[in-house]
């Protein structure tokens, strides 16, 4: 068997010293903070939840590179704005936003109570439009500047009991699109990166029900489920000036689950 070809070097991207907010460290969002402090970005995550963040600090990676934390409630446009704003002055300008924000509740759309749609909407959908507009004023004026979300592969197929996830999902979508027509000009990319099912904390509990990961798994032609170091690759493309050219597109990391 021949060799694996060896990954180039992260420096080949151009991201060096460049200043980056990420929303969110959850799986997704924690494997995005290494993959970017690998490329010698300066990283600011900022989430609610103190114990992530306290892992992201004591993590090797972070510890040898420029990664700050932020603990915060973002469910508000003050806070997102916030929240911008901190990263921003912290780094001299803002190059780069990462949206790793979200969660989920499986039940039938009948059994959904306004409360869970509200909390849905507003942690999935709302704070990608709060920090997306903050983020996109000082990107504007500075002429330059990468958005990534976190969209999903729920965005575009139909799983039931995923009523609120998927709207919010399909909403964010068309956000992407709307943003980056409106700030191509500027010289602002804005993008998605659609997972396919990942292995990350939101969905463990779903996981360990019996037969649910072989299930799963068979619907992917892969044949395996992913894991959060799989997005890392696209968003760190999206977000160098290797990508400046490709803006409003939702790209599925999904081993090929939107393909069946």
């Amino acid at each position: 068997m021949a060799a694996p070809t060896p990954s180039p070097p992260l420096g080949w991207l151009g991201l060096e010293g460049r200043g980056a907010l990420v929303m969110g460290a959850g799986g997704l969002g924690t494997a995005c903070v290494r993959g970017l402090a690998e490329a010698g970005v300066r990283v600011m995550v900022v989430d609610a939840d103190e114990a992530r963040l306290k892992a992201l600090r004591d993590d090797p990676v972070c510890a040898t590179a420029v990664v700050r934390t932020l603990s915060m409630d973002l469910t508000s446009s003050e806070a997102c704005e916030r929240a911008v704003a901190t990263a921003a002055d912290e780094f001299g300008g803002l190059d780069v936003l990462v949206h790793a924000v979200g969660t989920n509740d499986r039940r039938p759309v009948v059994d959904t109570p306004d409360e869970v749609w509200d909390r849905i909407l507003t942690l999935n959908l709302s704070t990608a439009f709060w920090t997306g507009r903050a983020a996109g004023r000082l990107m504007r004026e500075s002429g330059h500047g990468s958005m990534v979300f976190f969209s999903s592969v729920s965005s575009l197929l139909a799983h039931r009991h995923h009523g609120p996830y998927a709207a919010s999902k399909g909403g964010l979508d068309q956000l992407v699109k709307v943003m980056a027509r409106e700030w191509a000009s500027d010289g602002v990319t804005v993008n998605a990166v659609a997972p396919g099912y990942t292995e990350t904390e939101l969905t463990r509990a779903y996981l360990a029900k019996p037969g649910m990961r072989e299930e799963m798994t068979a619907l992917v032609p892969a044949g395996r489920l992913g894991q959060p170091q799989d997005v890392v690759g696209a968003v760190l493309f999206l977000a160098s000036a290797r990508a400046s050219y490709i803006t409003g597109q939702v790209l599925y990391v999904d081993g090929g689950r939107t393909l069946v």
